[in-house]
């Protein structure tokens, strides 16, 4: 009688702690499939406020003297510079020349098309006319024709691209603007070609590269 009655409290026992784990573990079930899923990865405050990628929006970038003349310069290159490309299809007697002409009005039409883009952007105020001197340029290879105007056309144009490219080293140098940067790159790059495709037609004369040393030279 004692050792069934001893028997009967063991089931008992038994059938009770089996009841209590299978509680525990479907409320732990039921904890784990009501939590949001992140992951493994708090969103606590941790994470700081929505939205937030931890940058600091950069203010508007430093415009100085030297980069609006810049703009104004390239500008201004290019209502003179691409008229005499066009001259030198009609007037050169030289391929060479021709070939350097062709060279000026694909450059220099890209580069007016990034300044008045540029110069928008930044707020500078850019001119819709060459200078009085460099209209008197195009006026002068108007007036010219076949071997006369080759080497007319050689020469100034060599002599002003050898004075920007100076410039344009010192801007870039200097400058703290990514704009003026990428526009310095570009025209360093088109100042160079044609610096190129000029002194290729063997018409640039002495005196001009020393017109150009005297200009670009450290004061």
């Amino acid at each position: 009688m004692i050792s069934a009655a001893v028997a009967a409290i063991a089931v008992v026992l038994v059938a009770i702690q089996s009841s209590s784990g299978e509680a525990t573990a479907g409320s732990a079930t039921a904890d784990t499939a009501g939590a949001p899923h992140n992951g493994g990865h708090s969103l606590g405050g941790a994470a700081g406020p929505a939205g937030s990628s931890g940058k600091t929006e950069a203010g508007p970038q430093i415009v100085t003297d030297v980069d609006r003349t810049f703009l104004v310069k390239v500008r201004q290159a290019g209502l003179w510079e691409i008229p005499a490309g066009r001259l030198a299809q009609t007037h050169a007697q030289s391929e060479a020349v021709k070939r350097a002409g062709l060279h000026l009005i694909d450059g220099h039409s890209k580069l007016d098309q990034l300044v008045r883009e540029d110069a928008k952007i930044l707020g500078v105020e850019i001119p819709n006319e060459a200078t009085p001197e460099q209209q008197g340029f195009v006026k002068q290879m108007e007036n010219a024709r076949g071997a006369e105007f080759d080497r007319l056309f050689a020469n100034l144009l060599r002599a002003s691209h050898g004075k920007i490219f100076a410039t344009i080293g010192e801007v870039r140098a200097a400058t703290q603007n990514d704009l003026i940067r990428r526009h310095a790159r570009q025209a360093n790059q088109t100042v160079l070609d044609h610096l190129e495709v000029l002194e290729d037609t063997g018409l640039v004369d002495q005196a001009t590269f020393e017109e150009v040393e005297a200009a670009v030279k450290p004061k």
